[in-house]
């Protein structure tokens, strides 16, 4: 295996390395949001004043 083979293994891993660990933090963030938004559309309804 010549160096160059190497060193393009080693960027290639790297990269697929950071492409996990950003998808992984954009899929985290949206689940943050989509949660956040459930609570707060269920405080909002909770808040309601009450129709007779």
């Amino acid at each position: 295996m010549s160096a160059d083979t190497l060193f393009l293994t080693v960027l290639a891993t790297l990269a697929l390395g950071l492409l996990v660990v950003v998808t992984g933090g954009v899929a985290y963030l949206t689940t943050l949001e989509w949660r956040d938004r459930r609570r707060q559309d269920q405080e909002k309804r909770e808040q309601r004043p009450k129709r007779r």
